[in-house]
């Protein structure tokens, strides 16, 4: 019991220690053959599928849930060989059945007289036959005139049928042999062993093993040449049931009255139990087996068939050899490394073409070894070591297609809104990486009075970080609401975009909103600050600028490092509007286009005319005032009445009138006090 158990777990362990000296070689040996920028993965991929091949080959093999694969291995041994398979030039023995019609027609019990089967042979020699062999054990005596009468007929042109039996025993391994009985053998009949091999399924499919077979005596007895088969060969069969001519015992008894002439002539007449009463595998049926015909035919073949299919596999050397388990082993590591060869680079439908392609050349290759070469070269292993590599490289490449989203998804998570991270997520096609014009809105928001807080503030660094981000927050909240994508923070400014990575159709209204959360929040977080601090806590101001036009957006920056941005004019310009908002004291500033898209829904008014870099007018800016569901309001619509007429006045040098239409708009709207103020007094000092 020590030994069972000791001898297993070194075996085992030696195999483990194989196995990674393997990987580790073939990944060595595929690193220096492999292009550098693939060397890493593509070497892992390798050492490690092929590893893994090879231990599948080695260790699992001999395992007994294996068999379910050897039975897998069989089935496609069946379909294979009965494709195109070759056929000898002419049947190698005539078949005497024992059948129905027979029974009928002679009208004896089973067993029949042994002195009606002397007829037979003495009636099959009379017709020629070279060799009769009869596929009947007569192991025991019958009546002394039976036994006399059929030991008068046979001869040194006869074959009677043996038996092997082997018992497996707990001590040893019996093997008993049952033979015709000696008078029988006395006048030079020879003894032709008709047992064989059956696989665990029961199905009929290896050349018999011992010297004197049944069919191999045979052709001895004919004089006819054959090679032995060697050691786990394999029955190549050649066709269904009946396949070999085929006569009833009562028509062989009398052949001059029932078949045509020289039927028998020089042929080799094997003589057996053939029935059609029961042919199906689950039938019972005496002497019948399942071949690789049962499974296309679902029916079974007589035994004496069999040994006629067996005697031409001899004769013309039709039998089929199987490969060594270290062939087989072989193939599996190489079937493995062909597939890693193909995937390596990764998976997609061409992947899939290809895999089912190299399954295919596999299958074919197995079937045209077996037709041409006599060969049998079992591929379901090999394949399923192949589909196995290529499921692995799909599953690599899954993982780190998943790993790929979480990734993209943590680093625009903190730039997008949550449903816009999940939609790039799911198509990751629509972040085009190196750039790509598109049509953006954008927004650049200051901190107003920065400066002067962080000179307030330089002896309490943490608590000036701490207000700023406390402001960066809602700011930036205010933008992934509104699904806008966050460029960069530098120091006090946020950039932000729409219309990318994703598309938005109605991206200037979205970021003009997104500005006028963000006023909101700075009226919030000041109302908090003065309640945690008093009257000394600071106030914080911000002014935005936002512009729409064509920019690049895509990947900035080098090979080491980068950043998804924009670029273009558009975005300068909004940069310069940001910085105007605290030269016309107003909080948001919009560019032409942006206020073309959006004045549908919001009320604007013209804050002044600016030179454009390009251009050779001058652009109108513009500031928001309510939204557009507050423009009924008289007090807006004679506010709106005013400042145009104000605008026009301006725009037309009648500064007097102008000035006296500043004092009613500012009056009208308090919140622009500012913005007039600044007016006021640019117009007074050029007039």
């Amino acid at each position: 019991m020590q030994k069972q158990t000791v001898r297993p777990q070194r075996q085992a362990t030696s195999a483990r220690t194989l196995f990674r000296r393997f990987r580790l070689r073939i990944g060595w040996l595929l690193s220096r053959l492999v292009p550098a920028r693939a060397g890493d993965s593509g070497a892992l991929f390798f050492g490690h599928g092929v590893g893994i091949a090879g231990l599948i080959a080695i260790l699992l093999m001999p395992l007994p849930f294996m068999r379910s694969f050897q039975l897998v291995e069989a089935r496609l041994f069946d379909l294979f060989s009965t494709i195109a398979q070759p056929m000898p030039a002419e049947p190698g023995a005539v078949i005497v059945a024992i059948d129905e019609p027979s029974f009928s027609e002679i009208a004896q019990r089973w067993p029949w007289s042994r002195d009606l089967h002397g007829r037979l042979i003495e009636s099959l020699r009379a017709a020629g036959a070279k060799v009769i062999g009869v596929d009947i054990i007569f192991a025991e005596p019958s009546t002394p005139a039976a036994d006399a009468a059929l030991a008068a007929a046979v001869g040194p042109d006869t074959v009677l049928a043996a038996d092997e039996v082997t018992m497996e025993m707990q001590q040893a391994t019996q093997t008993t042999r049952v033979e015709p009985i000696e008078p029988l053998l006395a006048p030079g009949a020879e003894p032709g062993v008709t047992s064989v091999d059956l696989d665990g399924d029961a199905y009929l499919r290896r050349m018999p093993q011992t010297a004197d077979n049944f069919a191999a005596t045979a052709l001895t007895l004919a004089g006819v040449p054959f090679k032995p088969a060697p050691q786990g060969a394999l029955i190549q069969y050649f066709g269904p049931p009946r396949s070999y001519p085929t006569v009833s015992y009562y028509q062989a008894l009398d052949p001059e009255h029932f078949l045509p002439p020289n039927i028998f002539k020089d042929k080799i007449v094997f003589v057996g139990l053939s029935l059609k009463a029961a042919p199906t595998p689950d039938s019972g049926a005496a002497d019948t087996f399942p071949t690789a015909y049962t499974l296309s035919t679902g029916n079974v073949t007589a035994g004496v068939e069999i040994h006629a299919t067996i005697l031409d596999n001899l004769r013309h050397g039709l039998f089929v050899r199987q490969t060594s388990p270290a062939t087989a082993s072989l193939l599996i590591v190489l079937a493995a490394l062909i597939a890693a060869g193909l995937c390596w680079r990764g998976v997609s439908w061409r992947t899939g073409v290809i895999a089912a392609v190299a399954v295919f050349a596999l299958l074919a290759g197995a079937w045209l070894l077996l037709r041409f070469g006599r060969v049998w070269t079992p591929p379901a292993l090999p394949a399923i070591a192949m589909l196995g590599v290529f499921g692995a490289r799909f599953g690599l490449d899954y993982a780190r297609e998943r790993q790929l989203r979480r990734a993209v998804s943590e680093a625009f998570s903190r730039y997008l809104s949550p449903e816009l991270v999940a939609q790039l997520a799911r198509n990751p096609e629509a972040l085009k990486l190196g750039g790509e014009r598109r049509n953006l809105s954008i927004l650049f928001c200051d901190v107003r009075g920065f400066t002067t807080l962080s000179e307030r503030l330089k002896d309490s660094p943490e608590r000036l970080t701490s207000l700023i981000n406390r402001l960066l927050d809602p700011l930036s909240e205010a933008v992934l609401k509104e699904s806008g994508t966050i460029d960069k923070y530098m120091g006090d400014c946020i950039m932000a975009f729409w219309n990318a990575p994703l598309p938005s159709p109605n991206h200037p209204q979205r970021a003009v909103s997104a500005a006028l959360r963000m006023m909101e929040a700075v009226v919030r977080l000041n109302e908090n600050l003065k309640k945690e601090e008093g009257e000394n806590a600071p106030a914080f101001a911000v002014g935005v600028g936002i512009n729409t036009g064509d920019c690049v957006v895509g990947n900035v920056g080098s090979r080491w490092r980068y950043d998804y941005s924009v670029l273009g004019d558009t975005v300068n310009l909004a940069s310069r509007l940001e910085s105007l908002s605290k030269e016309y004291g107003v909080s948001i500033i919009l560019g032409p286009a942006t206020a073309e898209a959006v004045r549908e829904h919001y009320v604007l008014i013209e804050l002044d005319r600016i030179a454009v870099r390009g251009r050779s007018t001058q652009s109108a800016i513009f500031t928001v005032v309510a939204p557009a569901a507050e423009r009924a309001d008289p007090a807006l619509v004679e506010f709106e009445e005013i400042h145009l007429r104000l605008v026009e006045h301006i725009k037309a040098g009648q500064i007097d009138d102008a000035l006296l239409l500043i004092e009613r708009c500012r009056h009208l709207r308090p919140a622009l006090a500012n913005y007039y103020d600044k007016l006021k007094a640019k117009l007074s000092g050029g007039s």
